[in-house]
């Protein structure tokens, strides 16, 4: 879930989103916007983990911006600290997302988007019937690196909510360290890794498979 929800939806739909808003947008949006982004991606991530705590912990940040809305405010790293997690993933990894697709679109000629648009294609249409198609193998490859980065994230979760409540926010890196080296089960612990390896192997070669196919 925290794959699925951080990086196969959460980066890279929101890294390419990014990246056609800033093509659109004027050089100032463009530099300010940037920034803000890539500032989050170059943080250590213990440094990120530690903000995001202090975001989303019993009277933190959220909840403060929530009681001045006269909005109920919960202990969010509680009630659903996978969701929590998941946000600071996205945070913190959409950077590189929209890095990826904005060299890609950079490399759409303008003739053929211009063209759809004389012909009545729609925004959407556009997208969905040229740009998508165009930058195929960006999204593959974008896809591949960034769910191979979120399999190993552990310092975030670790920081954030290690594991808890329970194991409700538990992944495979999280509860690898703890049967190794907290249970001391070093050879349970390194099964996991091994299976870790595994789900990453499976993953890079479904999306290798997918830039081999023909458009």
């Amino acid at each position: 879930m925290f794959t699925v929800v951080s990086s196969l939806i959460g980066q890279n739909t929101l890294g390419l989103a990014l990246a056609t808003l800033m093509q659109r947008a004027s050089k100032p949006v463009r530099t300010i916007t940037g920034a803000i982004v890539i500032t989050a991606w170059v943080l250590p991530e213990v440094v990120a983990g530690f903000l995001l705590y202090a975001f989303f912990r019993r009277e933190g940040t959220l909840d403060a911006i929530l009681v001045w809305l006269h909005l109920p405010s919960q202990n969010w790293l509680f009630t659903l600290p996978i969701l929590a997690v998941s946000f600071a993933n996205v945070w913190r990894g959409t950077a590189f997302s929209m890095l990826v697709y904005s060299a890609a679109l950079d490399e759409i000629p303008k003739e053929i988007t211009e063209a759809a648009e004389v012909d009545g294609a729609g925004g959407w249409r556009r997208m969905w019937h040229i740009t998508l198609p165009m930058i195929r193998r960006s999204i593959g490859t974008n896809l591949m690196l960034n769910t191979l980065q979120t399999l190993s994230v552990f310092g975030l979760i670790w920081v954030m909510t290690r594991g808890g409540p329970g194991n409700k926010s538990q992944t495979l890196p999280l509860f690898m360290y703890e049967q190794a080296f907290q249970n001391s089960m070093i050879g349970y612990g390194t099964a996991v890794a091994l299976l870790l390896l595994l789900v990453g192997a499976l993953f890079s070669l479904v999306y290798v498979r997918l830039l081999r196919t023909e458009v």
